[in-house]
């Protein structure tokens, strides 16, 4: 149920409804489209926005679907059920195109995938029972042409007929012309002169002074009456055959297109179903079509009451400013169990009726089958009742006052809610005496927090927000505001209620600050101290995301470190043993190979009886053998142990404690630890200390002054500057890399560059704009990507959203 009548026009679905209409190809699919109406089973829902998700795809993807000639048959098959009755050959021509097209829908939607599945399985529940008789376009083909002229072998009568029909026209065009010409030739008629047209028959302009010297039947004057149109006596008998046999042949005509009826007649009912399916193919395609202008999809779909809506944003608004090329703050709320009343605050003019009029219409056409502008990682509910009270009611024939007309629409609220009711409520309380007004907001809206409904207001009241602050079920929002530039942010914020920053926009729009000290004084300390206190929430509360958001890099940063050290570790373990393994073989091989030398050595001196020479000579190759295998097991020797052993450890320095205060710019450490690291900036009792990457603020008394003279020296080598505000670095980084025109070795350059500091700063995706083209820059990326480890996996972005001209890296 909707409430109040008028929903559609006040939530703007009636403009939705006009722009679905104009996209239609048809009547068919405009019928539909007026049809369209609030639905609660989620069945059928989910049915439609599935139905339009797949034409969203199909258009996507390019696939070639009937477009035209979509036909609106009712008026024809109304007229066909009475006996008797035929179609005019045009209609004719209308119906079999029409049915052409139907035919090649059930064929694309049947069409299985390479699983051997539906691959539109939601489409293709709309041609469930149809069925068009092969035979019907073959029949049609037979009685009219291209051009829905009703062919000659329609019937051996009409073939006779016309044949005979078409000799007599040529007879009676051949005497015409002679007559014309004797008449010239007699001086009766001007040389000039040529054959007119009237009543359909050719007829000789003669002067009326030579009227009576051609026999014949006069069927016109001209204005002057001067001139007479005459046709020949003999020419007017062939004439008159001529149009005997016209009246013949339309009769035949008459009857095959009443003899086709009498076959088409029984296949009416099966017919109304294919067209009926037509005409929600158009409206359908019109769904995909206003989609992917709103660059609208389907969410998850949740059969219990609920909202986790992730950017979304207005339908109306969202198509108006991307006409301008104007960007639409998009907005993230979430109602739920625990919190199922959201209470909107902040500043005029800062967006809380566009963010409440955008729950209701995307609530509403998403119970309509309608893609929603939101992510699609969001998860929307299902409600029974819609509710709304927004704009002035007010009535002069009903006698009924603005906030009378509230409380009207309050009191129905409040007797006809229930768990599965949304409401939607602007400027609650508002139209009478403040006090007043905000009392008996605060009583209906904790009447229908008893029970258990959802809903989204809009309110300045302070006794509201501090009531959604209090009360289970109900949380605050706000909707922010820069007081740098004192200008609205048009962003939701939920947890906090937010101030109306009504002082301070009058001062910016040139109040005189007289007024706004005495209106100051008259709204009371009370007042104004609330308002404050909640301006400083806010603003504390951002500055608390912001630290939030720095530890967050930080601590992704060491986390990245320790694995990389992890895996260096690793690696260099298994290296190790590697190395030791390979040794140990060489070793092998040459004791090996020393044995055969000695072996063959004394086999030698034996041989020669230890003669002096042969003897020196078989020392003298042994020695040889020796000295290599000497420099192999010398090269096989680790070089950190020849590095030992060519230097001497040097001792470590010992460091010095310092008395004394504590400024910025010294070394310090924390007591009981051995880092050393450099104050930043002393701030009362507590020091900013950098320690390299990573800064930390710790008291003044845990730290310990560091006598600069007892630091390790350290030689100055020219080498790149690695230290760097982690901080900072985050905060400039973009999640998105845009390549595009680049050369491949330039592309390659930067990519580089732009996937360590994703490394560095623990990013978990990222995209990579590189263009379609040729795909040389796809490739150069793939390629790249597959090299470095800590890349997860690589995939093309969403067809809707680049395709194959962007990838999505995923890191681990």
């Amino acid at each position: 149920m909707t409430y109040p009548e008028n929903f559609e026009q006040k939530t703007g679905f009636e403009q939705i409804r006009e722009k679905l209409s104009n996209l239609c190809f048809s009547s068919l699919g405009r019928k539909v489209v007026d049809s369209i109406r609030f639905l609660t089973d989620q069945s059928a829902i989910e049915i439609q926005l599935n139905q339009t998700e797949e034409f969203r795809q199909i258009i996507l993807n390019g696939i070639p679907f009937p477009g035209s000639n979509y036909f609106d048959p009712e008026e024809v098959f109304k007229h066909l059920r009475l006996q008797e009755t035929f179609v005019e050959p045009e209609v004719l021509l209308d119906i079999k195109l029409s049915v052409i097209t139907i035919q090649g829908i059930i064929s694309l939607l049947n069409k299985p995938g390479d699983n051997g599945e539906a691959i539109y399985p939601a489409l293709v529940l709309l041609l469930q029972g149809l069925e068009v008789d092969p035979g019907l376009i073959t029949r049609i083909d037979a009685i009219i042409d291209e051009k829905a002229e009703v062919r000659s072998s329609a019937s051996p009568k009409l073939s006779g007929i016309r044949k005979t029909k078409h000799a007599m026209e040529v007879q009676s065009g051949r005497r015409i012309n002679q007559l014309l010409a004797q008449a010239k030739s007699q001086g009766l008629v001007a040389q000039d002169v040529e054959l007119a047209l009237r009543n359909g028959r050719q007829v000789i302009p003669v002067s009326a002074a030579y009227k009576r010297k051609i026999r014949g039947f006069v069927h016109d004057h001209s204005a002057t009456g001067q001139t007479v149109f005459l046709e020949p006596e003999e020419v007017f008998e062939l004439n008159n055959q001529i149009r005997e046999l016209e009246f013949e042949e339309r009769q035949e005509i008459i009857r095959i297109l009443k003899e086709f009826a009498d076959y088409l007649r029984p296949m009416i009912p099966m017919l109304h179903l294919c067209y009926a399916m037509l005409g929600h193919i158009d409206a359908i395609r019109a769904k995909a079509r206003l989609a992917l202008e709103m660059e609208a999809c389907k969410p998850r779909l949740a059969a219990m009451p609920q909202m986790r809506w992730i950017n979304a944003r207005h339908p109306l608004l969202f198509l108006s400013y991307k006409a301008q090329n104007k960007h639409v703050e998009p907005f993230t709320i979430e109602l739920d169990g625990q919190n199922r009343i959201l209470v909107i605050s902040g500043p005029n003019a800062g967006g809380k009726s566009v963010c409440l009029k955008s729950c209701g219409l995307i609530q509403y056409m998403l119970q309509c089958g309608l893609l929603v502008p939101m992510a699609d990682y969001s998860e929307a509910g299902i409600y029974h009742d819609l509710f709304i009270d927004i704009g002035d009611e007010q009535s002069l024939e009903n006698d009924l006052s603005t906030y009378s007309s509230h409380l009207k629409n309050m009191t129905f609220f409040v007797n006809h809610s229930g768990e599965q009711t949304l409401f939607l409520i602007d400027e609650f309380g508002t139209g009478t005496e403040p006090r007043i007004g905000g009392a008996i907001a605060e009583a209906v809206l904790e009447a229908l927090n008893d029970r258990k409904a959802f809903g989204v207001i809009t309110t300045h009241y302070a006794n509201l927000k501090i009531l959604a602050g209090k009360h289970p079920g109900m949380v605050n929002g706000s909707m922010l505001f820069d007081t740098k530039n004192m200008k609205p942010l048009f962003r939701l914020k939920t947890g906090n209620p937010g101030s109306s920053f009504a002082f301070e926009i009058a001062r910016t729009i040139g109040l005189p600050d007289k007024v706004l000290d005495r209106a100051a004084r008259l709204a009371g300390s009370q007042d104004l101290d609330f308002d404050r206190q909640l301006q400083d929430l806010e603003l504390k509360k951002i500055e608390l995301e912001q630290k939030e958001k720095q530890l967050r890099s930080a601590d992704g940063f060491l986390s990245d470190l320790i694995d990389k050290y992890q895996a260096l570790h690793s690696q260099l373990e298994e290296r190790k043993a590697e190395i030791i393994l390979k040794a140990r073989q060489e070793a092998r091989q040459i004791l090996e190979g020393t044995n055969k030398i000695i072996e063959k050595t004394i086999r030698d001196i034996k041989e020669n009886q230890a003669r002096q020479e042969e003897t020196r000579k078989a020392r003298k190759a042994l020695d040889a053998f020796t000295h290599v295998q000497s420099r192999k097991l010398d090269e096989m020797e680790p070089v950190k142990e020849r590095e030992k052993n060519k230097s001497p450890k040097k001792p470590k320095p010992q460091i010095t404690i310092e008395s004394g205060p504590i400024e910025p710019g010294n070394p310090v450490r924390i007591t009981g630890q051995q880092a050393i690291g450099e104050v930043l900036e002393i701030s009362g009792k507590t020091a900013m200390v950098s320690y390299g990457n990573v800064k930390l603020k710790t008291p003044l008394s845990k730290l310990e002054k560091i006598s600069k003279g007892s630091l390790p020296q350290q030689k100055e080598k020219p080498r790149t500057k690695l230290t760097f505000d982690i901080n900072e670095k985050a905060a400039d980084f973009k999640l998105q890399l845009d390549i595009r025109g680049m050369r491949a070795e330039d592309a390659l350059a930067s990519m580089r560059t732009y996937i360590d500091d994703c490394i560095l700063l623990g990013i978990k995706q990222v995209k990579i704009l590189h263009g379609k083209g040729d795909g040389i820059l796809r490739v150069v990326v793939r390629e790249f990507l597959q090299k470095v480890d800590e890349v997860h996996r690589y995939r093309d972005e969403h067809p809707d959203r680049g395709g194959a001209g962007a990838t999505i890296v995923d890191f681990r």
